[in-house]
């Protein structure tokens, strides 16, 4: 599929009922990936809500991805899964997610987009693009990265801090991808809300700075 659009990323603290009818949301609103993000959960949560999560995303027709855990992406048939630095080795999880997507996380080094790309990665991200209420502490990423990274040739994916009334300059600052946690899931509409999102990749509804 192709990678371009709305990247949805679940929020902590949801109970897993709340968090797959929200994704099922999401997704319906035109999410074009869905990242399963679970620091807090117990193991036996965590596979079943993934179960879940992946299964409305085969219906929708939208990529499923773990976040950090190849293991689990491998056990309950995701699409994939995304690491950051500590997160594991990427040539190790290339190989183990043959035929399946890999991103990864590279924050705001050119340099690191590069070794994930030649180690095996489908896309790579970069932010905090903006002040991120998820990650107060990320380091900040300037929009510029988008425009050296397009040589890279693969989609280019933007995180943190994100909303509807920034995020075009991200598109017009060349991301593929917009990563978005909390401006999705907690508004009170996601559908809508997702859909906002997935029309900014339409060239007619992003205007020029």
């Amino acid at each position: 599929m192709k990678l371009r659009g709305l990247y949805a990323i679940t929020p902590e603290g949801l109970s897993p009922g709340d968090l797959i009818a929200r994704a099922e949301c999401a997704l319906a609103g035109g999410a074009r990936i869905l990242q399963y993000r679970s620091k807090n959960a117990d193991p036996q949560t965590r596979v079943a809500t993934a179960r879940a999560l992946a299964a409305l995303c085969r219906r929708s027709g939208a990529a499923f991805v773990v976040n950090d855990d190849v293991e689990l992406a491998l056990a309950i048939g995701a699409d994939g899964a995304h690491l950051g630095r500590e997160d594991g080795d990427l040539v190790a999880a290339r190989v183990r997610l043959e035929g399946k997507l890999l991103g990864a996380s590279c924050y705001d080094r050119i340099e690191r987009a590069h070794a994930a790309v030649a180690a095996g990665a489908d896309y790579v991200a970069f932010g905090s693009v903006f002040a991120s209420a998820t990650k107060p502490a990320a380091v900040r990423a300037p929009l510029e990265l988008f425009a050296q990274a397009r040589a890279l040739g693969v989609p280019l994916c933007a995180i943190g801090g994100i909303t509807l009334e920034n995020a075009p300059r991200l598109v017009r600052a060349g991301a593929d991808l917009i990563a978005v946690v909390s401006d999705l899931f907690d508004a009170g509409d996601v559908a809508a809300r997702a859909r906002a999102y997935a029309q900014l990749f339409d060239p007619e509804s992003v205007t020029s700075p």
